[in-house]
């Protein structure tokens, strides 16, 4: 197969996975056009300033627009008759009772489909369920545009493997997968994918690839339930699981993840029902997959009862009793608060009529609940600190500065494992934590 030359490029959908897309094959020194449907975000990156934050991306993204290589526009017929190739990058959401929502996927390829033309590269880096590609996508671009997938035009499914936090970093030197259509579409979207990325790109059929894709992050998912569950047993039969997993992590074949307040974020929480919703049109009853979403739904709920716990064990109640929530993101270390548990914890605190004040040094979301702007005046005349995301910065509280500030007989509840229990009990709190059941 002769290489095939890429001038440029166009990314759809500038978000947490198309913008760092966008950036990285302009510094490769290809010319790309991004393209959202939303004229603010365009505006935005034009003008140098990214609508999402995420480490490196603003000084990738200024040296890409001084150096002409990248622009931004809503304008699709420009973006698709100048490309070489189209790389789609919309979210796919889950909807109710856990369907896929394809709507803005296909909002992206009807639009691609007015305008596409033979010998174009067309990939999808959005997360698909299986069976899309052939079911879903050849269809509606083929009944659009009267070419034949493969044929006509390339086509190639290579999903994106990066992490809010690390997404520059990710893209470029994690491994990658590539589903070709056909040989020859996967080989052409190789190319491409080898002007960027470092390390190993796996080249495979294109059904097989939207299966290991989702696969990946419900495999997390499962690990996570097994944490959790396992935590809970921990709890009732007085072991702190912190240390049963450090000694069975020891073990050369076992990697336990970590138990905590739950799973949020863009994909773990959904991919796994992307992965079971085509097996079960067809009649397949998924009992893990299932039941560990079910177990990790369950945890926002396990840190209310915790909290519950805690300030009935020093004789509280949680009417107008003060809880201070320690993060709203989903994960340490960002801003994003996508499917958060915090936001099933605040609702249900709020429920309960209690005083409720919530502090992140990184996101602004509070889902309706008080904040603050510095963990002192979140502190202050607290009743219980609950720990939901696992900040750098929460690592290393000062518990002295901390008790002093809140009311006696103060409470930490710790849902991410970050506080030491022992060192919190030297201070004067009472400890409850996720899976400590000392």
């Amino acid at each position: 197969m002769k290489n095939w030359n890429y001038n440029t490029i166009t990314v759809i959908g500038l978000g947490y996975v198309g913008l760092p897309t966008a950036v990285i094959f302009a510094k490769a020194g290809l010319k790309v056009i991004g393209v959202d449907v939303n004229p603010q975000t365009v505006q935005s990156i034009n003008s140098g300033r990214p609508p999402i934050n995420e480490p490196g991306l603003q000084k990738l993204l200024k040296e890409a627009l001084n150096t002409k290589l990248l622009t931004a526009t809503t304008d699709y017929k420009y973006a698709i008759k100048n490309a070489d190739a189209i790389i789609i990058c919309v979210p796919t959401p889950i909807g109710e009772n856990n369907v896929p929502i394809l709507k803005y996927l296909d909002l992206a390829l009807e639009n691609v489909s007015q305008f596409l033309t033979r010998k174009k590269l067309v990939i999808i880096e959005s997360t698909i369920p299986p069976g899309c590609t052939h079911n879903h996508i050849v269809p509606l671009i083929e009944q659009k545009t009267g070419l034949k997938a493969g044929t006509d035009f390339w086509l190639a499914y290579c999903p994106e493997r990066i992490t809010p936090g690390k997404s520059l970093k990710e893209f470029i030197e994690n491994d990658r997968i590539i589903g070709g259509y056909t040989h020859e579409s996967g080989k052409i979207a190789e190319q491409l994918f080898k002007k960027v990325v470092k390390g190993k790109i796996y080249v495979t059929d294109i059904k097989t690839a939207e299966v290991a894709k989702i696969a990946e992050n419900t495999f997390r998912d499962i690990n996570i339930a097994f944490a959790n569950e396992l935590a809970l047993i921990c709890e009732k039969i007085g072991v702190d699981v912190m240390k049963v997993i450090q000694l069975a992590n020891t073990h050369p074949r076992v990697n336990i993840h970590l138990p905590g307040t739950g799973v949020g974020g863009p994909c773990i929480p959904k991919d796994p029902y992307l992965l079971i919703y085509p097996a079960e049109k067809l009649g397949f009853k998924s009992k893990i997959i299932r039941t560990a979403r079910m177990i990790n739904d369950t945890m926002p709920n396990h840190v209310v009862n915790l909290i519950l716990n805690g300030l009935n064990s020093v004789g509280k109640s949680i009417v107008n009793s003060k809880i201070t929530i320690l993060g709203t993101a989903y994960k340490g270390g960002v801003d994003d608060s996508r499917l958060s548990p915090a936001k099933e914890i605040i609702n249900k605190l709020k429920a309960l009529n209690a005083n409720l004040v919530v502090f992140d040094p990184y996101c602004s979301e509070t889902f309706g609940a008080r904040s603050e702007k510095s963990i002192e005046e979140a502190v202050l005349n607290s009743d219980c600190i609950v720990l939901v995301t696992d900040h750098p910065e929460f690592r290393n509280l000062d518990l002295v500065r901390l008790r002093k500030l809140m009311k006696d007989n103060p409470i930490i509840v710790d849902g991410r494992r970050i506080i030491d229990p022992n060192e919190a009990k030297r201070h004067g709190f009472q400890y409850l934590g996720v899976g400590y059941g000392n």
